[in-house]
């Protein structure tokens, strides 16, 4: 079998990157093969995938699943699934393939981890704790004081991450957590400058070879909705040069000092009144992220991701887009509920910007409730600067609405907006001040089907 003949190996599941984005962005790449585990998501998507290359099955025994890879003689393997990197990494090391080491991946998806190595780089001041009982809760509160953040070990989409401000608040929720084999980060919360009507955190998009790392793109975000749920991001960022200078530097520093060589990683950062701060590196392209780029610069991420991952070099830096290339995502009630119908998606598209409005739960859809990042479409568009961009977005979001069915019968309309005070039921009140929704189980690398993205 020669070279060009070995397939590119991709570790698949509900990620940064869809099956069509892999099957489009790869093509060219090299012959591929993508491992899929028994799970809803990868049963809904695999004939897409059979349709680029042939499937492996995955096991829960990572020697069997080696051989089995080994086999077929990938060139490479990657993945764009956070809950895939240490898996991926494991085979990665069984195989002698460039991707992150065990211990670099360990480190990108465990946040007390993660913390821990970039203080001792130097790079992060954030105090924290992790927490498994009832004693470590109170330590950890007496060390940060309130606010704090609190937050599972390993996780996306702001799944189970909590802001703790008032006594009650963190006595009712150590009895709702704890005890906990696996733990909780419990860590200062991080207060953002004021940034209205953008978001008060970026993030940096970075590609790493053996040569070292370099900065590709920073994208801005729109403002959170508490306590930590994203709605949406544009490019470029509303940054002056010399913020996005700081910004590009601290991304680079950490993501050289948690050990990563090859691939792309996406870095989150909190612009606070006292300069940028990190909030945390993950080891895979960011949510969303390939649509942008394709749009606003004509470049395949996914694409420039499977080319890293075979050892090719880049043609250079991401070229700076011309106009604010932007995307919005309505959020799923933080009750669980069912969305019983959606109106004004057509207006909203014939505002002039918007160029796409794509649902990714239709009506009759059962929403699982939560406070993580529950996504109910993707509006996306162009404007010719930042105003613009709230102007069309504002314009657009009016148009839009949601109705939903909750448990106890009643039914909620609701506007997305761009900026806060967002709807109570979208915040953390259910309709009538009832109880709040609890969390989805949190096993380690959870793959649950409440509908979200990769941030």
């Amino acid at each position: 079998m020669s070279a060009a003949q070995r397939p590119l190996a991709v570790v698949y599941d509900h990620g940064s990157a869809s099956a069509g984005e892999l099957a489009v962005g790869l093509a060219a790449s090299a012959p591929l093969v993508f491992l899929v585990r028994a799970s809803e998501h990868s049963a809904r998507t695999e004939q897409v995938l059979r349709q680029s290359g042939r499937t492996l099955r995955l096991t829960e025994d990572p020697e069997a699943d080696a051989r089995a890879l080994a086999r077929l003689r990938p060139r490479a393997l990657l993945t764009f699934a956070e809950s895939e990197l240490r898996a991926t990494a494991e085979l990665a090391a069984r195989l002698s393939l460039p991707f992150h080491t065990p211990h670099t991946a360990a480190a990108l998806t465990d946040k007390a981890e993660q913390r821990a190595l970039l203080r001792r780089a130097g790079l992060d001041r954030v105090r924290s704790h992790r927490v498994h009982d009832a004693a470590g809760w109170a330590a950890a509160l007496d060390a940060l004081g309130l606010p704090v953040v609190v937050k599972p070990p390993r996780g996306q989409g702001s799944r189970a991450v909590h802001k703790v401000t008032t006594h009650g608040q963190a006595v009712a929720l150590a009895k709702e957590l704890l005890p906990d084999a696996d733990g909780w980060v419990v860590e200062e919360h991080l207060e953002g400058r004021p940034g209205l009507p953008h978001g008060d955190y970026v993030s940096v998009e970075t590609a790493s070879t053996p040569a070292g790392t370099v900065p590709l793109a920073v994208t801005g975000k729109h403002p959170l909705v508490p306590p930590f749920r994203e709605t949406g991001q544009f490019w470029p960022a509303a940054l002056s040069a010399a913020e996005e200078r700081e910004v590009c530097d601290l991304a680079v520093a950490a993501v050289r000092a948690l050990g990563v060589t090859t691939g792309l990683c996406h870095t989150e950062i909190k612009l606070t009144p006292v300069g940028p701060r990190l909030i945390e590196v993950n080891g895979r392209l960011g949510g969303h992220l390939n649509e942008l780029a394709r749009r606003a610069c004509g470049v395949d991420l996914v694409g420039w991701a499977g080319r890293l991952a075979l050892g090719e070099e880049l043609p250079g830096p991401l070229p700076p887009p011309r106009a604010v290339h932007f995307q919005y995502n309505s959020l799923a009630p933080v009750a669980p509920c069912t969305l019983t119908a959606v109106h004004g998606a057509r207006a909203a598209r014939a505002v002039d910007g918007v160029t796409g409005h794509r649902p990714y739960v239709r009506p009759g859809g059962r929403l699982p409730g939560g406070t993580g990042t529950a996504h109910l479409d993707l509006l996306w568009g162009t404007a010719a600067d930042h105003d613009a961009m709230v102007r069309t977005l504002e314009t657009a979001l009016s148009r839009l609405s949601h109705e939903f069915t909750f448990d106890d019968g009643t039914v909620h309309t609701v506007h997305p907006r761009l900026t806060p005070p967002h709807p109570d039921l979208l915040c953390g009140r259910p309709p009538h001040g009832g109880p709040r929704a609890p969390e989805p189980a949190r096993p380690p690398g959870s793959r649950g089907t409440a509908p979200s993205t990769a941030g």
